[in-house]
């Protein structure tokens, strides 16, 4: 049609339009159409390349934390150590990406079960990573899981003293992990390919892993927290899954009830110093002063000298005894005063001296260079009404489990402390170096040949090696107590003196301690340091009588209640009434009938030994005896001639009663069998 026509036509010129716009309508709806698809091909470029940024984004969060929590620490790494801790971020980065990856999928139950697997993880190994380093200055670990109680008890009673600063710690990783797995479902969002199908597969793999891969986890820790915190999990996992002992009783959370204010009794004012060691036999230290030698000089004690030296003139306990070879059990026994075959309530709930000390109005401190992850230690000690109060990694955040942080800087600690305590005060010092694998000084170990070998051949350089650690902490607490006694306090402090236990090298076959309730790893040395007029003479006398007397760490809390004038008062009567102890201070009565066990509410023996000592008879089993021996201490003191149950009078019939029997003829000691269905209370 010509221009003419159509322009006479108005049907036409109508028509003619009308195509012309649909063909540009088709046009523009082509044209958006290929805008759509390319920016959709754009975003599909950018979620391969971004949602691949993205996964990595949780590795950049454990680290980024990590840094924040220990960056100082984390710079000083080198050689393997940075080796480790990037092979270390690798399996923290293929953990979360992985899971992340699977938790963006579009559809599919799956995509739930890695989300779920992604949040609670990230919240538990990081925020509870974070929680933990803020209490103890290091992440958890291997370690602190398998010397710790059961996961359960330790994690409620945890919650039970600390809920609200665990959930300040958790919430900010559930958070960010919530989000994550949101954005991940905008960003990642994987198709059906054959590698999204395949890294969803990989996924459980890596969550396998990471529970039974190697990490660097002790004192250097050169692993990511998130790491070290799943290698610590399948470690307790796999001890779980084995064979169930009584090993795993622990300390727990003290629950004691509160004391009516009591008023001291009247006489000389004093403060108490208690310093308690570790593993220390009573022959490798001195109780008593050594003997004048050539033209009047002291003799060294080669095992303590400087303590020697440091106190001149303390009264010697030359047959302190404890009551178990076990820490956990020596510090309830030797604070609270109660048995060891005291049940577990009663050992959670019983006052302990600190509690004493603090109805009276003394202060009071609690200073260790023990490791407080070891067995649930702060737990137990963590409530303690003391105005100080300090464990091994406020000392040295590296400190080792075993070992501690060194007893050198629990000796200037305490020292810078002490002097800020109100008088009167009750001050604890607890050193442990001499704590297995022992922390000795190459350059001041005088005995020799020393070993670090374990070998049955080796046994007396081990011994030796042991004796050089003794002699090495030596030097930290004569310190301590010549700062104590030039100190303007020196003249009305009272020290008291003691080891938790002894410690075993062969002499009846087992190694270490909480093997057995011999000698070598109950008798532990014990004296009194009392400068002039801090003790009445009545009270210097009782103790110089018991010099040589067959005295027990049931003895320590009734002499500390009496040191500081409550052991007579009545609002205390029926606490006291459960003490089988004396006070030292006074003259001793005829012995009692003692239990002497490592199998108790409080600790769970790895294997059983019990017995119990009347003076200087001792009855005793272990797991593989179906009879009781009886040993006289003093006129044996190895112990190498059993006289027979009967030598021991009534102790076979009250250990029957109590035990059940001999250790080797009973599956679960009396005492225990209604340990499981108890009611726990931390």
């Amino acid at each position: 049609m010509s221009r003419s026509n159509a322009f006479n036509d108005p049907q036409a010129a109508e028509t003619d339009v009308s195509s012309r716009s649909s063909r540009g309508l088709t046009r523009d709806l082509g044209a958006e159409r290929a805008t759509a698809r390319s920016r959709l091909r754009a975003l599909a470029r950018a979620r391969r390349r971004y949602g691949s940024l993205f996964l990595a984004l949780p590795l950049l969060l454990v680290v980024m934390a990590d840094v924040r929590v220990r960056g100082d620490r984390l710079l000083a790494l080198g050689g393997k150590h940075v080796a480790s801790y990037l092979g270390a971020m690798a399996e923290s980065a293929a953990l979360w990406g992985l899971l992340l990856f699977a938790a963006s999928a579009r559809r599919g139950a799956s995509r739930w079960i890695a989300a779920l697997l992604f949040v609670v993880l990230a919240t538990l190994s990081l925020g509870g990573q974070l929680y933990f380093h803020r209490q103890y200055a290091t992440y958890l670990n291997l370690d602190a899981t398998l010397f710790g109680t059961s996961l359960s008890s330790s994690l409620f009673g945890q919650l039970r003293a600390d809920g609200e600063n665990f959930l300040r710690s958790v919430l900010p990783p559930l958070l960010l992990a919530i989000a994550l797995v949101w954005l991940g479902r905008r960003i990642v969002r994987p198709g059906r390919t054959a590698r999204a199908r395949a890294a969803r597969l990989a996924a459980p793999a890596a969550v396998v892993a990471a529970f039974v891969l190697p990490c660097s986890y002790r004192a250097v820790q050169a692993s990511t927290p998130d790491v070290i915190y799943f290698h610590a999990i399948g470690g307790l996992i796999k001890e779980l899954v084995g064979v169930q002992t009584t090993a795993q009783v622990r300390p727990g959370l003290r629950t004691p009830p509160a004391l009516p204010p009591v008023t001291p009794a009247p006489g000389p004012r004093r403060n108490v110093l208690f310093i308690l060691t570790e593993s220390v036999r009573a022959d490798a230290t001195c109780s008593a002063r050594a003997p004048a030698g050539e033209r009047g000089a002291p003799a060294p004690c080669p095992g303590t000298p400087r303590i020697d030296e440091a106190a001149p003139g303390r009264l010697p306990l030359t047959q302190m005894r404890s009551n178990a070879s076990t820490t956990a059990i020596g510090l309830a026994v030797l604070w609270s005063g109660l048995q060891p075959i005291a049940t577990r309530e009663e050992l959670h709930t019983a006052p302990l001296a600190f509690d004493y000390a603090d109805a009276a109005g003394f202060d009071s401190a609690y200073w260790t260079s023990h490791h407080m992850m070891f067995a649930n230690s702060r737990l137990y000690v963590q409530d303690l009404p003391v105005s100080h109060q300090c464990g091994a990694t406020e000392l040295d955040p590296l400190a080792d489990i075993d070992l501690g942080a060194d007893d050198r800087l629990l000796s200037a600690h305490v020292r810078s402390e002490l002097l800020s305590l109100r008088e009167p005060f009750l001050a604890v010092a607890h050193f442990g170096n001499t704590h297995v694998p022992y922390l000795v000084d190459p350059e001041q170990a005088p005995f020799q040949p020393a070993l670090e070998s374990k070998a049955p051949d080796d046994n007396d350089a081990y011994h030796n090696f042991y004796r050089n650690a003794v002699y090495r902490q030596d030097a930290a607490i004569a310190e301590l107590i010549r700062f104590v006694r030039s100190s303007p306090v020196g003249d009305r402090t009272v020290i008291v003196f003691t080891s938790d236990h002894g410690e075993a090298f062969r002499e009846h076959g087992q190694l270490g301690h909480t093997g057995s309730i011999l000698d070598e790893e109950i008798r532990v040395p014990g004296w009194v340091d009392a400068p002039p007029g801090t003790l009445t003479a009545a009270e210097e006398a009782a103790l110089r009588a018991a010099r040589d007397e067959l005295v027990f760490h049931t003895d320590v809390a009734p002499t500390l209640l009496d040191l500081m004038g409550l052991w007579d008062e009545p609002a205390l009567a029926g606490y006291r009434a459960a003490m089988v102890g004396r006070s030292l201070l006074r003259p001793l009565a005829a012995p009692a009938a003692l239990a002497l066990t490592n199998c108790t509410g409080i600790w769970g023996c790895a294997f059983k030994n019990w017995g119990m000592m009347r003076g200087n008879m001792k009855l005793e089993s272990r797991a593989w005896d179906t009879a009781w021996h009886c040993y006289d201490v003093l006129a044996d003191p190895r112990e190498q001639r059993d006289l027979g149950p009967a030598a021991c009078g009534d102790l076979p019939r009250l250990a029957d009663a109590i035990y059940g029997g001999p250790a080797g003829s009973v599956d679960v000691p009396a005492h225990l069998r209604d340990l499981a269905s108890r009611p726990r209370r931390d």
